[in-house]
């Protein structure tokens, strides 16, 4: 059964396997645009882990975690450097 939802207004898990190419081209790919999508995650994350009433450590833990990925993934280069020289 086809969807009545447009393409261009479809969410990523709503759309089909072989409609996912022309679903990335309809994407706002401007500056604005990519602002826009950055601020709309902003505010889901904000208030699905942080604007709680019960809140607890899995909002903060994962921005540490993320954190923690993106550093290790910027200094790999200099770490497997330092894992292969010799010491004497």
């Amino acid at each position: 059964m086809a969807s009545l939802v447009p393409l261009k207004e479809r969410k990523l898990m709503d759309v089909k396997l072989g409609e996912l190419p022309s679903w990335i081209l309809m994407r706002d790919f401007t500056p604005s645009g990519i602002v826009g999508a950055f601020q709309r995650g902003y505010s889901r994350y904000f208030n699905k882990y942080i604007n709680v009433k019960k809140g607890g450590v899995a909002g903060i833990s994962m921005v540490l975690t993320a954190y923690v990925v993106f550093s290790y993934c910027l200094s790999y280069k200099e770490l497997k450097h330092e894992r292969l020289r010799k010491y004497h």
